[in-house]
């Protein structure tokens, strides 16, 4: 993902879904809850829900990638429930 996309709720769907494989091939898996403000809520599944690096995964790798297509983007945040 390059280049500065609209920060609306398809086309950061379509930014995780690019994101997934990466997490899946760890045993984890992400799913888009919804954008609140500049704020993407996200659930972390499978291994990565319990994981002691999820933090570090959503802020190094997903909210990184993320913000390459969207500046705008004020964080990440992991949403727990089912």
């Amino acid at each position: 993902m390059s280049g500065q996309l609209e920060f609306n709720e398809a086309n950061v769907r379509a930014g995780i879904e690019k994101i997934r494989p990466l997490l899946q091939n760890d045993g984890g898996d992400i799913e888009f809850v919804g954008l609140s403000g500049n704020v993407v809520q996200v659930r972390l599944k499978g291994s990565c829900s319990g994981c002691a690096f999820a933090a570090m995964t959503l802020q190094f790798s997903v909210e990184k990638t993320l913000r390459q297509s969207f500046p705008q983007l004020e964080r990440v945040e992991n949403v727990q429930g089912v």
